[in-house]
Parts: structure tokens; C-alpha cells; sequence
């Protein structure tokens, strides 16, 4: 698959350049970006161990309600105080957080020029995960709470439609932030200059299309069930911009995109009886394994040494 990476990454930059020399139709650069951007991010997510950091389904609960208290914090300061001022404070954090992640794209070229500490922390950011199907269904749709009969926490799926929908708050921060928090896609209309894609859009379903990628490979089975989560996310990102285009307004885009990621994968599995592992499958639990496998082999090393001596 690492020629196929290779296309995907020229091609995402060629679409990143085309508007600057052609005139290219701003909803099929939206889809191209957002579904070869997933694309590649699966497959670089692709480790020969398992991740160091997953995400627990208590952090998955918090998430959405910790993105409202940030979201409703940055409108109430773009609201009292001076956009400028707010988006120069921004743009050094986002300064910083940009170097750390240019380290970590440049990170295998440059790993051997660098202490074995630094490497061992860069590391750590591309090995971030969900961990399993359970915490991510959790962080996109919802929880049920088992102690209490039909209550659910509400995921990033209702988080996204009630800011865009029922509130200002969403579209008003997005269109007020400097920042690099979306992608902004030339339409060549004087009455809408750009077309958006929040960032959250694309990382957030594809982060749980990755796990599906990482559950292929952990059963040895090609991509099997990441084509199904992958063509459901495209379908999503496709059904967002019909809606967006048809009713001329902003759309909660995970009001689509999660359905379509979810409901293409538990068909599939379905259709092939895959659903118990799917949901056993997590991948903190394996990295805890392989470590106390290293651990005893380390351990028996040492016996038969210490016996030879």
C-alpha cells in the first residue's frame, strides 16, 4: 500500500495547488481533500506495534461537553473583545502546536539525527488512538448508561447539530478564528468567497476509520472492513455537500458522516458475523500483552544468564 500512499499525498497536494492555476469546483476539491486526507491518515496510523496512548471511554463522554465549554468560551471572547487581539493570542498557540506537528511529519527523516528521548516523544503523538470500536462509537453517536433505563450521553454526532442547528455559536467561531481549525476552498462567487471544512470534520471520523483500517491488519485480512468505513465516511462527506448546496446553509457535516461511517461498518459486519470481535477488539489491551510478554522474555533472559554464569 505505499505506493498507493505515494499517489494519495501527491494528489492531495496538486489539489491543494490546482486552485491557484485552474479553476477547480469547490465541492469535489471539499470531498477529494477530506476523503484523501482520511485515507492517508489511516494508512500513517498504520504501526508495527500498537499504540502507547489510546483514548478511554471516560475521556470519549467528556469530549463533547469539553468542546461546548470551548466552543461557547471562543464566541463569548470573540463577542467582548477584540477579534485581533484574540486571534494573535491563537495564532501563537497555534504556532507552537504547528511546530510539534511538523516534527512529527518530518520525524522519519530526521529520527537518527536526534536524541533517543525526543524520539520516544514524538512518537507518542502519531501513536494516539481510540483504542476500540466501543470508545469510538461512544465519542461519535452515544453511551447508554446500563444503571439507568434508556439515558444516553449525548456524542459529538448531537454536539454538532445542536451548535450548528439550534445555536450562532459554531458557524459564528468558525467564521471569526484565524486560525488553521478549517479548510477554506476558493467558490469564485462574490457572495460566498470559500467554501469550509471544519478540521474536526475529517479527524474525528477519521480517526475511528483508522481503527477499522488497524482491525483489518491485526486479522491479517487486507482492508476489508476499512473499505466500508472509508466509503461510508465519502459517502457522508458527498451527502453533506448535496444538503449544504440544495438549502444554501450551513450543515452540521457529522450529522451525516457518523451514520454513514457507522451504519456501512456494523453492516458489513453483520453480513459476515464479525460483530463480536469487532467490539472485543481493543488495542490498549494488546499493547498491555505485548508488554508483559517483553517483560517475561526479558525476565527468562535474565534466569538462563545468571544459570550460565
Amino acid at each position: 500500500m505505499k505506493n498507493c500512499e505515494r499517489i494519495a499525498n501527491v494528489a492531495l497536494a496538486g489539489l491543494t495547488l490546482a486552485p491557484l492555476v485552474v479553476n477547480v469546483d469547490p465541492n469535489l476539491n471539499v470531498i477529494l481533500t477530506a476523503c484523501i486526507t482520511v485515507y492517508v491518515g489511516c494508512y500513517r496510523s498504520v504501526k508495527p506495534t500498537p499504540p502507547t496512548e489510546t483514548m478511554s471511554n471516560e475521556h470519549a463522554m467528556r469530549f463533547p461537553f469539553v468542546g461546548s465549554a470551548m466552543l461557547l468560551s471562543l464566541f463569548l471572547l470573540f463577542k467582548f473583545l477584540s477579534k485581533d487581539l484574540v486571534n494573535a493570542v491563537l495564532t501563537c498557540y497555534f504556532f507552537v502546536l504547528g511546530i510539534i506537528a511538523l516534527s512529527a511529519t518530518l520525524l522519519p527523516a530526521i529520527r537518527r539525527y536526534l536524541p533517543d528521548q525526543w524520539n520516544d516523544n514524538l512518537i507518542g503523538i502519531e501513536m494516539l488512538s481510540l483504542g476500540s470500536f466501543k470508545t469510538g462509537a461512544i465519542l461519535l453517536f452515544s453511551q447508554y448508561a446500563p444503571n439507568q433505563a434508556a439515558v444516553s450521553e449525548a456524542g459529538l454526532f448531537v454536539y454538532d447539530i445542536f451548535w450548528v442547528f439550534f445555536t450562532p455559536v459554531m458557524v459564528s467561531v468558525a467564521k471569526s478564528f484565524d486560525a488553521p481549525i478549517k479548510l477554506l476552498f476558493p467558490t469564485g462567487v462574490a457572495a460566498r468567497p470559500f467554501s469550509m471544512l471544519g478540521l474536526g470534520d475529517i479527524v474525528i471520523p477519521g480517526i475511528f476509520v483508522a481503527l477499522a483500517l488497524r482491525f483489518d491488519v491485526s486479522r491479517g485480512k487486507g482492508s476489508q472492513y476499512f473499505k466500508s468505513a472509508f466509503f461510508g465516511y465519502a459517502a457522508g462527506v458527498i451527502l453533506t455537500i448535496v444538503v449544504m448546496n440544495w438549502f444554501q446553509a450551513a450543515q452540521p457535516a457529522l450529522l451525516y458522516i457518523v451514520p454513514c461511517v457507522i451504519g456501512s461498518l456494523a453492516a458489513h459486519c453483520i453480513w459476515n458475523g464479525d460483530i463480536k470481535p469487532l467490539l472485543e477488539f481493543d488495542e490498549s489491551k494488546t499493547a498491555a500483552t505485548e508488554e508483559g510478554s517483553e517483560e517475561k522474555s526479558g525476565d527468562s533472559e535474565e534466569k538462563s544468564s545468571k544459570k550460565d554464569e
